[in-house]
C-alpha cells in the first residue's frame, strides 16, 4: 500500500512540474536552507522594530519650558532635577536656564549635576567643582576666567531657553561713618559765620565811620539853612 502510494506521488511530480522526484526534493532543501539562513540575518530586526516603538513611549516628550520670572537662590534649589516632575533649571551670571535637554549632563548622576539648581558663574569661569565656588559672585575673577565665564553664557543663551532671573540679595543701608566723622561732614557743610569777635561793635568798623560822619554834616547843613 506504501509503495503504491509512494509509486503514485512521485507520478504526480513528475505530472505537474516537470521534474524528477530526486530533482524535486533537493530544490525544496535548498529553499528551506536559504530560507532558514536568510531568517537567521535579518531576523532580529523585526524584534528590534517592535522594541523602538517600546522606547520611544517610555521617553516621554520634554514640556515646554515655564518662564518663572524673579526667583530666590533658595527657590531655584528646588529645580536640581531630584523632582523628575520639574524643570532642570540652571543659572548663569543671574539668568535662569532651562537645561532639561541636557538631563544627562546636568541631571542627578550627570557629570555636572552639582552645578543644577544653583548660579554656577564662578565655577563655571574657573571650571571648578568645589563647594566655595558654587555661586555667581565673580569678584576676583582674572581677564581669561571671564572671557570662558563668556563664552558660557553665549553657550546657553544658543541652546537654551531664558526662564527667570534670580532676585538680588537686598544688602541694609548703614551708616558706618563714626560719630567724629559725621561732625566733621556738618562743620563742613555749615556755612561760615563771621570772623569778627562778638564784642565788635558796628559803628567800628571802617566803612561804616565815613558813613556817619557823612549823615551828622548832612544833618548840620540842613539846621544852618533852617536858621
Amino acid at each position: 500500500m506504501a509503495l503504491e502510494l509512494w509509486e503514485t506521488f512521485k507520478e504526480a511530480i513528475t505530472a505537474y512540474t516537470g521534474l524528477s522526484p530526486a530533482t524535486f526534493f533537493t530544490v525544496i532543501a535548498l529553499s528551506l536552507a536559504f530560507y532558514h539562513m536568510v531568517s537567521g540575518l535579518f531576523g532580529s530586526s523585526p524584534s528590534q522594530n517592535h522594541q523602538h516603538p517600546r522606547s520611544m513611549e517610555e521617553i516621554e516628550p520634554l514640556p515646554p519650558p515655564v518662564q518663572l520670572g524673579e526667583i530666590t537662590e533658595d527657590e531655584l534649589k528646588n529645580y536640581d532635577g531630584s523632582d523628575p516632575k520639574k524643570p532642570l533649571l540652571m543659572a548663569i551670571k543671574g539668568q535662569i536656564y532651562d537645561v532639561s535637554q541636557s538631563r544627562m549632563f546636568y541631571g542627578p548622576g550627570g557629570p555636572y549635576a552639582l552645578f543644577a539648581g544653583k548660579d554656577a558663574s564662578r565655577a563655571l569661569a574657573k571650571m571648578s567643582f568645589e563647594d566655595n565656588d558654587l555661586t555667581g559672585d565673580i569678584s576676583g575673577l582674572g581677564p581669561f576666567e571671564l572671557e570662558a565665564l563668556q563664552d558660557w553664557e553665549y553657550k546657553f543663551m544658543s541652546k537654551y531657553v531664558k526662564v527667570g532671573t534670580l532676585k538680588t540679595k537686598d544688602v541694609p543701608a548703614t551708616d558706618e561713618s563714626s560719630p567724629n566723622e559725621t561732625v566733621e561732614a556738618t562743620d563742613r557743610e555749615a556755612p561760615k559765620q563771621e570772623e569778627h569777635p562778638p564784642s565788635e561793635k558796628p559803628e567800628d568798623s571802617p566803612l561804616e565811620k565815613p558813613i556817619a560822619e557823612t549823615a551828622e554834616t548832612s544833618l548840620t547843613d540842613a539846621e544852618k539853612k533852617e536858621e
